[in-house]
């Protein structure tokens, strides 16, 4: 991981000209001398470098905290982008919701009538699927009744156990939804031990649901499941997810491991319109 410090290095040096111009060039203009152009310090700083270097040598302080609040002010700009981004996609999916296909057979969580449908996409090796999950539970606890929640694969290609912990999960839901459900939840319970044990620990997991073991092992290889799988990554690059998780919130997209209150905000505005 980039230390602190080095990170304000290369942050500082994006802005070098920006602090000269305001704490040194522009400091030694005179009534007599006009202070220069962008163009011609530009020039100046090309044809003698070390110009800059001394400056930077001489007021070590006084330039990275220059630096520092330049920085600060261009990430509060893209922050406040980013924002406005967000909130524009947010209304136009509000108008013009995404639809996933949801197939009741393959199992969900919650009630069947509820007004609200979520569309998980994870990875169980994921990470941030596991702050994904939490999630997911914090929702189901506190709209209970109001929403349900169908779980789809988005396996990444640098997680080894992701694709066999999909085809298990989704060969467990041809004998019965609810033992794939169990499956579910003890991946993001224990991934640690997915990581540690790998296929052992993901064979143990099958057993504990307390389905047909010899039929999953046939199952997780079949036509059919690598077509469910591969139906579910082509759905979710339809959506432009990359990574995961990815969720559609009854039609509002959430591209990655958002906390509880935006989920509520999209949830909330769904009740609201629907009364």
């Amino acid at each position: 991981m980039v230390s602190t410090a080095a990170s304000r290095m290369r942050s500082a040096a994006y802005f070098v000209p920006f602090v000269l111009t305001a704490n040194i060039f522009g400091a030694c203009a005179t009534k007599s001398e006009p202070a220069l152009t962008p163009a011609q310090l530009g020039e100046m700083l090309e044809k003698n470098p070390q110009i800059l270097a001394n400056a930077i040598e001489k007021n070590p302080d006084a330039f990275m905290e220059a630096a520092q609040k330049a920085a600060q002010k261009m990430q509060a700009r893209e922050q406040e982008k980013s924002a406005e981004a967000e909130k524009a996609k947010f209304e136009a999916e509000l108008k013009n919701p995404l639809q996933p296909t949801v197939q009741a057979e393959r199992g969900f969580m919650g009630d069947a009538n509820a007004p609200l449908t979520i569309v998980e996409y994870t990875d169980f090796q994921c990470p941030y699927c596991v702050r994904g999950y939490s999630t997911i539970e914090q929702v189901l606890k506190n709209y209970e009744g109001k929403v349900k929640v169908f779980v789809k694969n988005l396996p990444l290609p640098m997680h080894p156990m992701a694709v066999p912990a999909a085809k298990r999960f989704e060969a467990l839901r041809l004998q019965d939804a609810k033992k794939a459900t169990a499956f579910y939840h003890a991946m993001f319970a224990d991934q640690a031990g997915l990581n540690k044990d790998g296929e052992k620990f993901l064979d143990a997991a099958v057993k504990k649901t307390g389905a047909d073991v010899a039929r999953v092992k046939r199952d997780m290889d079949s036509d059919k499941v690598k077509a469910i799988i591969d139906a579910d990554v082509a759905e979710a690059e339809k959506f432009s997810f990359s990574g995961t998780p990815a969720f559609i919130v009854d039609g509002v997209s959430v591209r990655g491991a958002y906390p509880f209150e935006t989920f509520k905000q999209i949830l909330d505005r769904k009740l609201a319109s629907a009364k």
